[in-house]
């Protein structure tokens, strides 16, 4: 039951170019910073929007074809959309918003599907309740058991927990894994949260600017990206112009006017070096790729210390460099106004 989604669509000075296929029973997670359009790719899928060319299909039938004048309603289409805000009817009941996700059955049938998500979501207690009545994450619940009681052949999952507070978003997060795992469709799931992503998603497709990249393994993008816009996912915080360095193996920060060794070899179309701040770490100036840098701000997180320096020698306008370490290990440096710091070659990122 896969979903296949090769999609165009133009929105003012925007444009929306992208192609993935998510598999049977596999989550597929969309990424990229906001405005990016990912959004609007579910709302598409859904039929919400219509793109103005390309083919959507789900199960081998065809719900969207420009060439073909295809466009299926979204009613017909069977795909759970589970939005940011949930858009619950406000007038129903929790128990009468998931009936309606089961219009398509008989009334006896419908009354014991809603028994039956009522208490394999944990709502027992809460069916008459209006969503102004329910916490957040029982608002999801109810949203969640809605699409369910649909029957859907697909489900799109809009930034799930982005209203909830941390303690309630790993519970909810638990029970969607769940849930999830028992749904034999596939699934979209739209996030900025690379540790979700991590945690639930197998393969991901990044969105930059409104066109997609191919879809790559979790795992593999978060630790060997390969553009910007991957490696900006992946948590990297810190990016100079580069360029291959003088001699095989090496490039050129002309910024910050350092030369270092990298693992990775030179390809074409790289032009962004990016690096960690975790990756910054405190060395003697003898070390494998040390550089001597100036602190000029320091600021305390709640288990680090992040600390914004400048190379030695690096032009007025070069971006600093952003180390992020521990807070004992910080506290045990000599000096904090200056100091050697290495990269390993492994841990710089040739971005294109």
């Amino acid at each position: 039951m896969a979903l296949s989604v090769q999609i165009q669509k133009k929105a003012g000075d925007f444009q929306l170019d992208v192609d993935f296929t998510a598999g049977t029973g596999e989550a597929l997670a969309l990424l990229g910073a906001s405005g990016c359009g990912k959004s609007m790719t579910l709302k598409c899928i859904a039929g919400v929007e219509r793109p103005d060319r390309g083919r959507i299909v789900l199960d081998g039938e065809v719900l969207y074809d420009s060439e073909r004048g295809v466009c299926v309603p979204p009613q017909r289409r069977r795909i759970g959309y589970l939005f940011q805000n949930y858009a619950l009817f406000p007038h129903m009941t929790a128990a009468q918003n998931i009936a309606a996700g089961a219009r398509h059955m008989e009334a006896s049938q419908r009354k014991e599907r809603v028994a039956q998500l009522v208490s394999q979501l944990g709502l027992e207690g809460k069916e008459r309740l209006r969503p102004f009545q329910l916490s957040g994450g029982q608002q999801q619940r109810v949203a969640l058991a809605r699409i369910l009681a649909s029957e859907p052949r697909a489900m799109l999952l809009d930034e799930p927990f982005s209203a909830l507070d941390t303690y309630l978003k790993w519970r909810l997060e638990l029970e969607m894994r769940d849930i999830l795992s028992l749904f034999q469709g596939p699934v979209v799931w739209v996030s900025h949260d690379q540790g979700e992503v991590y945690r639930n998603c197998a393969r991901v497709c990044v969105l930059d600017q409104g066109k997609s990249s191919p879809a790559a393994g979790v795992r593999e993008l978060l630790a060997n990206p390969v553009t910007v816009s991957a490696a900006r996912i992946s948590g990297c915080k810190n990016y100079v112009p580069v360029r291959p360095g003088p001699r095989p193996g090496t490039v050129e920060i002309p910024l910050w006017g350092l030369t270092l060794e990298a693992a990775a070899p030179w390809r074409e179309g790289v032009s962004v070096l990016g690096i960690h701040a975790r990756h910054v770490q405190p060395a003697g100036k003898d070390a494998r790729n040390a550089f001597f840098c100036e602190t000029v701000q320091v600021t305390e997180d709640v288990s680090a210390m992040l600390a914004a320096l400048r190379p030695k020698g690096a032009e007025p306008d070069a971006p600093l460099l952003r180390m992020e370490l521990d807070k004992d290990v910080w506290a045990a440096m000599p000096d904090h106004k200056g100091f050697w710091v290495s990269v390993e070659p492994e841990n710089l990122l040739l971005l294109e």
